[in-house]
Order: C-alpha cells, then structure tokens, then sequence
C-alpha cells in the first residue's frame, strides 16, 4: 500500500504497461478488421448532452435511470451534460451535425474510447470502460447487419478466441412488434405478482425487457411467452432471413435465440449478441448490436437507418488472460546505454539519439555502479546492453552486449544503427585465434 491514502475511485483501474500490450493487440484487430470492411475511423466527445443521451438511449433503460454520470461545471451550474454511457447516439450527432449524411452512402464509421456509467464493479465490467464501436449509417439492406456481424466475429477470432458463441434474433419494428408487445403483456399480466419488482413496472412501460432480464424468479416464465419471430411482418421476416442467408455463406456459426433483446431503446430488426464463457457468469457478453433505424428520428434528425455493434474492450482483453492468448509484456525498450563513470550523460544521450534510428532505447543516467546497472538492466527484460567508460567515450565507441548470450563487441557509435538492424543482433567479436568471446557472467560488464 502506497503511504498516501488516496486511491483511485471505486469501479475504475488503471492500465499498467505490462498489460498494454495485449490492449495493443485488441486495439490494432479492432482497427484492421474495421478498415478491412471499409470503416473509417472518427472520434467524438465524451461529453455530450444529457438529452441526447435520454432520448437516443431510452428514458426508461437502467442506463439512463440508474447508470448515467452528470457533469457539473461551476462556469455554467445549469449545464446539462453527461459522460456518454455509450457511443452510438453521439456517433449520430456527429453524422448529422457535420453533414456526413450528405455524402456518398451508406457511411461506414467506427470508434475506439471509454464509456462511462456507474454499475456494480466485477470481473470485467467497471465504471470506466472501453469499446470497440461500429455504426453504418444511411442504407436499410440486411446485408449491412449480416456484414457488421462478421466483422464483430471476424475481429474475436482475429484475436485467436475460441469458444465464443454469436446468439441472433430479431425483434420487428414499428409494423409489427407493437401487435406483439401487447401478446407479451397479455401473457406476463396474470403472473405480475411473481415477478421481481423491477419486471412488474416493466410489464407496463417496457415489456419487452422482461424478456432480458435475468432474476431468478422470473426465469421459468419466459419459456412459455411467445415468440416475437412468430409474430413478425413479412418485410421483418425477409430481411432476418436475408441476414441468416448471408451469415449462412460466410460460415458464420449462430444460435437462434428468440428471447434476445438489447438493453436499449433504439434497436429494431437484427439484433445479436456475442458471449464468452471466459468471462464468467450471467454477465457474461463481450458485445453485440444491430440494427436502430428510428434512432435518427428519436433525437430530431431526418428518418436514417443504421445498424451497428459495440464490444468492450476489458472483457475482450480478459477472455485472452484466461485463454492464456494475452502476449508477454514488452521490455521497455530494446536497449539499454550504461555509462561507466562520471560526465558521460551527453556522451551516453548522443548514442541513444544514434540507436534510436533502429529500436528503442533506454539510457541509465542513475551514478549507480555498472554492476547495478547490469543487475537492473536484466531485470528489466533489455536484450542488449551498450556499455561506454570515458575512453570509450573519447573515441566515440561502446562495448554492445546480448544479455542472454553475454557475447559483446566494440561497435563505433555511428555504426550502431547497422548493427542493430542485423538479423539476429550484432555479430559477436572474435578473438585473435577467430574464435568468439566467451560469455560473462550478467553482473559482470567487461572480459
């Protein structure tokens, strides 16, 4: 424990460097698989406009009723913002707002950034979080839905993830899903009382969140409620079909689940979900999406339709750790300048400005003894060592060690580039006799 008492705030972590890597790696699929279907990359605020988020996300979703953070400025006390919970009602605004609903359609758009909203911490899931966001905008074609759920499939196993499960569904639109919520609260009124106390305010004002929710007591009545695929207009029926057709081709494996709803209002048609579980528990998804085409009219924008996904980062990066996929950490760079004596940090910055035209480098300015240095240097993972005394330094030379090996050689500084790009490293010395050098021991510097 640090000796200050402040910590950081509950349901929030930080990302250490031993871990970024394997956020590099989820981040770079991300953005490969994205530009490989022709998404362009765009970031908005994450502050916006509470109302934006009240009427894109739903009045009555636990993310606007329970979840969503305020933003107080003592400038202007009746500001009205929020930290976004999501990323997709304000990629809209964007679209609107700088006009890229007047260009070639459809637009195909994604996001990388952190979410906030305020929900009970656990394995995966925290207060500050990040996805993986995707939204097309501007065509209604089920082949957009069928191609942002290959993408979301394409990227996991880009990754090397095994044992994902895509569950598919589509719960109508406007034509059709009305008749259908009224079926739903027909079937779930006689039973009210057995609900929670949650699921019986839905029955009236949501009712098709009875069919996500995930209290115990309300679990054996969902298998006897009906089905929305049973009850869907033929335009629906055909453009879920279309997606099955398209997913069916690319060899994309789903299971059909008819009970599967989004958390969010704005979802009609295709809607999906991809789980892990790695993750652990009823919570237990790593993302999903669909299609939104009245979320444009929601927030008073010309009717647009849409479809899209997001997937968070953190429980992707977990599902890696406990697939054993996640890479080892990097070492902070590829290697390291030791200066044996005093006056040689100009001397030892300019090799480091040398060598830095080939890797990465790390210069030791500490006045620690060079076997301190070699000592700490092995620890931290360097794979060579360039080691310089002051006569080294007056002939602009330095002794370049592997550490692994021990083999070391004298390298002018002005070759160290070269040396470094060599495949394999820099060729060990030779003695007179023409043979290599023998290896020192790591605490030693010199033969």
């Amino acid at each position: 424990m640090p000796p200050s008492s402040l910590q950081s705030a509950r349901g929030v972590r930080d990302v250490l460097p031993a871990e970024r890597a394997t956020w590099e790696l989820v981040e770079g699929a991300a953005r490969r698989v994205a530009r490989a279907f022709g998404y362009q990359e765009i970031e908005t605020p994450i502050i916006e406009p509470l109302e934006l988020v009240e009427r894109g996300v739903g009045g009555d979703t636990d993310v606007v009723r329970k979840e969503i953070y305020l933003v107080h400025s003592r400038a202007e006390p009746d500001s009205r913002l929020v930290l976004r919970p999501e990323a997709t009602a304000g990629v809209v605004r964007a679209y609107f707002q700088n006009r890229l609903d007047a260009g070639p359609q459809p637009q195909r758009l994604y996001t990388l950034g952190p979410m906030f909203r305020h929900d009970r911490p656990q394995a995966g899931r925290y207060r500050q979080f990040h996805q993986f966001d995707v939204e097309a905008f501007g065509s209604g074609a089920a082949a957009l839905d069928a191609e942002v759920i290959e993408m979301a499939v394409g990227w996991l196993a880009e990754l090397g993830l095994t044992g994902f499960v895509l569950e598919l569904n589509s719960i109508g639109d406007d034509a059709c899903r009305p008749a259908y919520l009224e079926l739903l609260k027909a079937y779930y009124r006689p039973r009210k009382e057995q609900l929670d106390a949650e699921c019986q305010r839905r029955l009236e004002v949501n009712p098709l969140r009875l069919l996500d929710c995930k209290a115990p007591r309300c679990q054996p009545f969902k298998a006897g409620a009906p089905r929305i695929t049973d009850h869907l207009c033929p335009a629906c029926g055909e453009a879920f079909a279309e997606v099955r057709r398209l997913l069916d081709a690319a060899g994309v494996e789903y299971r059909l689940n008819p009970y599967l709803v989004r958390g969010l209002d704005y979802y009609s048609r295709t809607v999906f979900e991809v789980s892990h579980e790695a993750v652990g528990g009823a919570q237990n998804s790593l993302g999903g999406g669909g299609r939104y085409d009245g979320l444009a009219t929601a927030l008073g924008y010309p009717n647009t339709p849409a479809t899209g996904f997001a997937a968070g980062l953190e429980r992707v990066v977990l599902a890696l750790e406990r697939q054993r996929l996640a890479p080892p950490a990097p070492s902070p760079a590829e290697l390291a300048v030791l200066p044996d004596g005093e006056g040689l940090a100009v001397a030892a910055a300019r090799v480091a400005r040398i060598a830095r035209g080939s890797v990465r480098v790390a210069v030791d300015y500490s006045g620690r003894s060079l076997r301190a240095k070699m000592r700490a240097a092995h620890r931290a993972g360097y794979p060579w060592v360039a080691i310089m005394d002051p006569a080294e330094a007056s002939r602009e030379v330095v002794q370049l060690r592997h550490m692994a090996s021990g083999e070391q050689r004298e390298v002018a500084w002005r070759d160290l580039p070269l040396a470094l790009r060599t495949p394999g490293g820099p060729t060990p010395s030779r003695d007179a006799s023409g043979g290599v050098r023998p290896a020192m021991p790591t605490g030693e510097a010199r033969a």
